[in-house]
């Protein structure tokens, strides 16, 4: 079993077509800025490891950073995540667009060795707690039970002005993949939606093979 970064998850989910933020991992202070003044500020910048699931709660997280910023910030994200985990796999600090407000939904796999691989939707943020508001279909999905994850789940007035098409195309890609990789487990979360379309903010899976 091996977990990915969310910077190679989401390299994963751009090889079928899912968008993604514009971003890359900085191994120093001087490269998080060269990198930053790339993507354009404001940025997000989050550590890079495949064992701190929790970044936000680690303090590992911090939005809106700014250029004059951008040193201190990869200064404070590294020395919380050595205090947060000091055994955990590091690879430096994601720089990322910030990406505009929008609908945060959920899109996952989960796999079981009876029912086999499933797809989960649902929204995202305090909803997904709150109210409870996911689905699940059985891979493989065709269009009509895409569409029908998104029709069923409770709290579905919450999408109203949302890009429907590029949801449901974004479930559709999901199952396509739960059929030709091997994962163990996918979390998109958050999975932004507004009327433009949809862009992955965060990911995280889990594949078979080598630690």
């Amino acid at each position: 079993m091996k977990i990915l970064t969310e910077h190679e998850s989401k390299k994963l989910l751009a090889e079928y077509g899912i968008p993604v933020t514009r971003e890359a991992v900085a191994s120093n202070k001087e490269d998080a800025l060269l990198l930053a003044r790339k993507i354009k500020f404001p940025v997000a910048m989050k550590i890079s490891s495949p064992d701190i699931t929790h970044k936000n709660a680690a303090g590992c997280v911090l939005l809106d950073v700014g250029a004059q910023d951008v040193r201190a910030a990869f200064g404070t994200i590294v020395a919380n995540a050595k205090k947060h985990a000091p055994n955990a796999r590091t690879d430096g600090v994601l720089i990322q667009e910030m990406v505009p407000r929008g609908t945060e939904i959920v899109i996952g796999i989960k796999y079981d060795s009876q029912f086999g691989y499933a797809v989960m939707f649902g929204l995202g943020g305090v909803f997904i707690e709150v109210i409870d508001a996911v689905s699940f279909r059985i891979v493989p999905l065709a269009k009509r039970d895409a569409i029908e994850m998104t029709e069923e789940i409770r709290g579905r007035p919450i999408l109203a002005g949302c890009n429907m098409g590029a949801i449901v195309d974004a479930i559709l890609k999901v199952s396509e993949m739960a059929a030709k990789e091997n994962i163990l487990e996918l979390d998109i979360n958050p999975l932004i939606a507004c009327e433009r379309g949809v862009v992955a903010v965060d990911a995280r899976a889990v594949i078979r093979g080598p630690p």
